[in-house]
């Protein structure tokens, strides 16, 4: 697996999320949730929702939890998706060498 297959398992995610999403609570979800929402007050509890989803996936990219899956399932991290290529190929990849060319390893890093 690589960048194409984590890009198109994404889109295809996306669009069977839709825009609502109904989620079994359990007993400890729920009581946590009904105390987000006690002590936030927000509009709804889908704006709780929404903040978490937010915040585990900042920290899942902040920890390094993302990569680590990422690179684990697809052999790519989250920066590499982001800028559409991975790191090897941004380096320009191993073919730079097969050519007995010495200007071209002057700027390989």
């Amino acid at each position: 697996m690589g960048l194409d297959d984590l890009s198109e398992d994404i889109k295809d995610s996306y669009a069977d999320l839709g825009t609502e999403l109904d989620v079994d609570l359990d007993s400890e979800t729920r009581n946590e949730l009904a105390m987000l929402d006690s002590a936030y007050d927000p509009d709804g509890t889908d704006e709780l929702v929404r903040r978490a989803i937010h915040m585990l996936f900042q920290t899942a990219v902040e920890t390094g939890n993302l990569d680590f899956h990422l690179r684990s399932g697809y052999d790519v991290t989250y920066d590499e998706y982001l800028s559409g290529m991975t790191f090897d190929e941004m380096a320009g990849g191993s073919d730079l060498f097969a050519s007995n060319d010495d200007n071209a390893r002057r700027y390989q890093f």
